[in-house]
């Protein structure tokens, strides 16, 4: 039977990878990769030597009409991301709808593994019970819609944001009156050789950053709102 694997791969650190993921890429008959050269890297890492296909968010239809004729000829497929959860922030999401219409007797397995905002809510001593996670802020349009709407959730939030952008966001951040009043705590290159765990207020953790020069990636968690403050809304 034709089945399509949703691969998780490490964040940065390879050794991140599970031996089920090992061996669903060793196995199936090709692999969809968001970029085949960051791809290429891990399976070289584990001796891998499974066909790539590229696929990522610019593919357009004739990719994915690919990747049907694939599973319409009962062939197995892995698709994985530059890093984590494929159709979590990165290229997946959309290609699991249109299989499931175009193919839907095809399986769709889960392979979990890494995950950037999961990793920061596990060590930042925020309640997880429950939280929102944003994805990235937006660039431009909507992103003061955006942290207003970070300042009305009660709930611990989770987002991720880039080097080019990380002073503007906790300033933003700060804008809308979110210092003193929740704890923050800021991940930046996880799993990784430089990774760093920041935690303070806002104003604290820009003077860290600027020392540190803030190049990575970074993963933004927010605590939840205090019983009190959210009572006086």
């Amino acid at each position: 039977m034709s089945t399509l694997y949703v691969v998780a791969t490490p964040i940065g650190n390879l050794e991140d990878i599970t031996m089920r993921a090992i061996n669903v890429l060793k196995n199936v008959d090709f692999i969809l990769a968001e970029d085949t050269r960051v791809t290429r890297k891990l399976l070289d890492r584990y001796e891998i030597g499974t066909e790539i296909i590229s696929y990522h968010h610019h593919s357009g239809i004739s990719k994915i009409e690919r990747v049907i004729e694939l599973l319409k000829e009962g062939r197995s497929l892995a698709l994985v991301s530059d890093a984590g959860t494929p159709g979590i922030n990165d290229p997946g999401g959309y290609l699991v709808q249109q299989v499931l219409g175009a193919v839907p007797e095809a399986k769709i397995i889960p392979v979990p593994g890494p995950n950037a905002a999961a990793a920061a809510l596990s060590i930042s001593g925020f309640p997880s019970e429950e939280f929102v996670y944003l994805g990235f802020p937006p660039h431009k349009k909507g992103r003061q819609t955006f942290f207003r709407r970070i300042s009305e959730l009660p709930e611990t939030l989770v987002f991720y944001e880039s080097k080019h952008r990380i002073f503007k966001t906790l300033e933003a951040l700060r804008d809308v009156s979110l210092t003193g009043e929740r704890p923050i705590v800021v991940g930046r290159e996880l799993t990784k050789q430089f990774e760093t765990i920041y935690r303070g207020t806002i104003d604290a953790i820009l003077m860290e950053l600027t020392a540190d020069k803030a190049l990575g990636e970074f993963v933004i968690v927010i605590g939840p709102q205090s019983k009190k403050s959210h009572a006086e809304e």
